[in-house]
């Protein structure tokens, strides 16, 4: 076969896209090692930002450390807000170490329902999701992070909000993931906006979420609300809608309760 033939150049293709399609199968299968460590890394960086143990000069082996001596990771049932046994776990087939949280929600057997509007954009969430208790050397509880999540103007924002030991205290917030407006609601990434959080009364003592994200400008309360974001009022009302939720009894509330109540039988 002539090599400036029709049927030669084809062959040459096709011999081409094989010969490309085994090159980046490999790289995939060989990098995925390495991504699986960077996000699992990434993961920890944002639980210890949000809850104040991150400093910026941190190589990967300190938060790697630091996680591991700091933070004690849980899976909780939402709907009971109990720790999750590894029973419970293993029934409904639940590995604890690869729980892949986000893809929970598109199963059956994972989700569970949530009423109309409660977290707008969303008609379900997982029934068991990740939680991070930070406790001091000696082993008391300091506080907790739990991941959020909830829609902005152009995307699905996600992060971790940081409470004091009493849950009704914010510690910080932060977000790893969205697609907002640079400048605008992109701000959410702004350290300036991220410092009004800590000290924040997030929940009163029978539970009830007294937090709130106002349009920019329109703050009454300093204790309970956070000034929004300049030009974004979108996002500023998502990331309302989605911590309100997330510390409802919708959300983690229950599981608030529980841990007020075994702190205070433990103190």
């Amino acid at each position: 076969m002539r090599r400036d033939s029709v049927g030669g150049t084809i062959m040459v293709a096709a011999v081409l896209c094989v010969v490309c399609s085994v090159i980046v199968s490999v790289a995939a299968v060989g990098l995925k090692p390495t991504q699986e460590k960077n996000a699992r890394l990434d993961k920890q960086r944002n639980v210890l930002a949000a809850a104040g143990k991150l400093m910026p000069e941190d190589s990967d082996e300190q938060v790697a450390e630091k996680f591991k001596t700091m933070i004690d990771r849980q899976i909780v049932n939402l709907d009971t807000g109990d720790i999750a046994s590894e029973e419970e776990l293993k029934e409904a087939g639940i590995n604890p170490e690869d729980y892949d949280q986000e893809g929970a929600r598109s199963k059956t057997s994972m989700n569970r329902e949530i009423p109309k509007g409660a977290l707008p954009g969303f008609t379900k969430t997982e029934k068991y999701s990740e939680v991070y208790v930070v406790k001091s050397p000696e082993g008391q509880v300091e506080g907790v992070v739990l991941p959020i999540y909830g829609k902005g103007l152009w995307s699905t924002l996600k992060g971790f909000i940081a409470l004091q030991s009493d849950t009704k205290t914010a510690k910080g917030l932060t977000f790893y993931s969205h697609g907002e407006t640079p400048g605008l609601g992109g701000e959410v990434d702004n350290p300036n906006w991220k410092a009004q959080w800590p000290g924040k009364k997030v929940r009163d003592d029978e539970g009830n979420v007294l937090i709130e994200v106002k349009k920019a400008g329109n703050v009454s309360d300093e204790k309970t609300q956070v000034d929004g974001l300049s030009g974004a009022t979108i996002t500023t009302n998502g990331v309302n809608n989605l911590v309100r939720f997330w510390l409802s009894d919708e959300g983690f509330g229950p599981y608030l309760n529980n841990l007020e109540s075994k702190e205070k039988s433990d103190g």
